[in-house]
């Protein structure tokens, strides 16, 4: 089945010569998507794949029903190749569509449920997708009418499927698509399809500055690899139970969770929001062995003094971004910090590890033909050893270049097709294997709780408001979320501030989404300039953090005093 049996124009595959090289070696595998979920729903088929509070579903039942799903969308008119925008939250539904479209060919747009105007109209102007996924209870927003909106003023979509809800008239309800079709007919549909392993999987979505999405193509062969390769470096697989509380469509979601379960035969616990104590609840439950924390999970257990009354002990790893070790004195459970980036770069540490490696570092590629270098951010040449550098790779999974995106790749590797991450490390040589410790960012972007925020676009926004002469967004230090957004305005004169409150709801109505949102405003008269004159954003990032740690010193000693 290797090969490129529906290539897709503005994708940047791998030379033929590389691809060879990479299945030669095992760093790709020469399986798709449904072959892996097919073979392990007949190994397993009793064993449960996804567990949720409302269902839970087995292998052979993932397996039947995608494909009766996956041929009622290719009856529909879809065609393998043909795109479809997903905004579905963290559902066994949303598993059962991905995993319906990836047997059928057609490459989900891997979007947010918090996405509006701004990115989903910048996404299918890119993408032209002809179908568009939505699940109707998700938060207390019109997500179907927004759909229908989008697929008025985007003449590109053709289908709008519903999910968990009433499907409007015009539109297609996922369970009746499901339940049109019987399995023996599903199944003579897709025998018509040949997907080859290195066929487009998935368009995944990396955060930037300027706001632009940026699509990133993931592949059957390389991305299934991956996820196994993962999972051996931190001892899970088939034997693993993991639980999952954050967006199911992310990169992270499907390399943690979705591919290994299809995979490997690994169960995942699904979570549809954060909820500690019930996480802890659900741990103690199903005996999960590993759990992942990207943004504001961790704090939070350790925030949550109720999650030790619950039984832990089945933990092999908890994984986070940071402060692994804070985490793991708190648990008394494995911690490791880990790093990773939508455009290829898994590292992190399995739980036989040195502690300090865990700790105070966030490991290393879970691959072994990953190739990492340390660059001068200003050229090509490496860091001198311990000294910080610019994280550059290139790999099996390593990106290959932007769907569509000529201007942006033409920056976004070195002159020998490593990728320039804008992510600052320090290597760390212990027992003759090199680690890496994350210290820092080189582009101007926000991490909140995971989520990227692009400050140029936010700041563009912000301009916008009748109120603003200039802006800038600079990212604060938050205990839960790790970053969130402060915005520096200059008024116009004879302006009043806009609070925050007023600010989000104008932001909003420009259709920007609303964790992009700025969650506190300074006013000052200029922004602090650099020697050479230019806009000195370092400045402000310590303005605010000085300001935010005199205020907490404040509180806290008002506390102590009874004021």
């Amino acid at each position: 089945m290797a090969g490129i049996h529906y290539p897709l124009e503005g994708v940047a595959y791998c030379e033929p010569s590389v691809a060879q090289h990479y299945f030669q070696v095992g760093a790709w595998v020469d399986r798709t998507f449904g072959e892996a979920l097919a073979a392990t729903a007949r190994r397993l088929p009793d064993k449960l794949a996804l567990i949720s509070d409302e269902r839970s579903i087995t292998f052979r039942e993932l397996d039947e029903q995608s494909d009766r799903l996956a041929a009622a969308l290719l009856k529909l008119g879809l065609e393998p190749g043909a795109r479809a925008v997903f905004q579905m939250g963290t559902t066994v539904d949303t598993a059962l569509a991905l995993c319906a479209c990836y047997k059928s060919g057609i490459v989900p747009v891997c979007a947010l449920p918090q996405y509006r105007e701004v990115e989903i109209g910048k996404l299918a102007s890119l993408s032209l997708p002809q179908a568009y996924f939505v699940q109707a209870d998700v938060g207390q927003f019109d997500q179907v009418g927004f759909a229908q909106k989008m697929c008025v003023e985007h003449p590109s979509f053709r289908h709008l499927v519903v999910a968990r809800g009433d499907a409007p008239t015009g539109t297609h309800s996922m369970s009746a698509l499901l339940e049109s079709i019987s399995l023996d007919e599903a199944q003579a549909v897709l025998n018509g399809v040949h997907i080859g392993s290195e066929d487009v999987l998935s368009f995944q979505l990396s955060g930037g500055t300027t706001g632009v999405p940026k699509i990133i193509p993931r592949f059957h062969a390389e991305y299934l690899a991956h996820a196994e390769a993962w999972a051996r470096h931190v001892e899970a697989g088939e034997h693993a139970t993991l639980i999952w509380s954050l967006p199911l469509l992310h990169n992270a979601a499907h390399l943690y969770a979705l591919v290994p379960t299809i995979s490997l035969g690994q169960t995942t616990v699904l979570m549809p929001k954060v909820d500690i104590v019930r996480m802890a609840e659900l741990i103690q439950q199903h005996r999960v062995t590993h759990a992942v924390s990207i943004g504001p999970v961790a704090p939070q257990i350790m925030a949550c003094a109720e999650v030790l009354d619950y039984d832990l002990s089945s933990l092999k790893l908890f994984f986070c971004l940071t402060r692994a070790d804070s985490l793991e004195a708190f648990l008394g459970v494995p911690s490791s910090n880990l790093y990773g980036t939508t455009e290829g770069l898994l590292i992190g540490s399995g739980p036989a590890v040195k502690a300090f490696i865990r700790h105070q570092t966030h490991g290393r590629s879970g691959c072994e033909h990953d190739e990492i270098v340390l660059l001068n951010a200003d050229n090509e040449s490496p860091v001198a050893p311990g000294e910080i550098g610019e994280l550059c790779f290139r790999g099996p999974s390593s990106l290959r270049g932007y769907y569509n995106a000529p201007e942006a790749n033409a920056t976004a590797f070195t002159s020998n097709g490593f990728f320039r991450t804008g992510d600052m490390m320090r290597a760390h040589v212990i027992d003759g294997v090199t680690y890496f410790s994350f210290e820092g960012r080189l582009r101007d972007n926000i991490n909140r709780g995971g989520e990227k925020i692009g400050a140029e676009e936010v700041e563009a926004f912000l301009s916008r408001h009748p109120a603003v002469l200039d802006a800038k967004l600079v990212a604060m230090p938050d205990p839960f979320y790790g970053e969130k957004g402060c915005a520096f305005l200059i008024l116009r004169e004879g302006h009043a501030a806009p609070n925050i409150p007023q600010m989000i709801e104008f932001l909003s109505s420009q259709g920007l989404a609303k964790f992009k949102c700025p969650e506190r405003i300074e006013i000052v008269d200029a922004f602090p300039v650099t020697r050479v004159g230019k806009v000195d954003k370092p400045a402000m990032r310590r303005i605010i953090a000085e300001a935010i740690e005199a205020e907490t010193a404040a509180h806290a000693s008002t506390s102590r005093t009874g004021g």
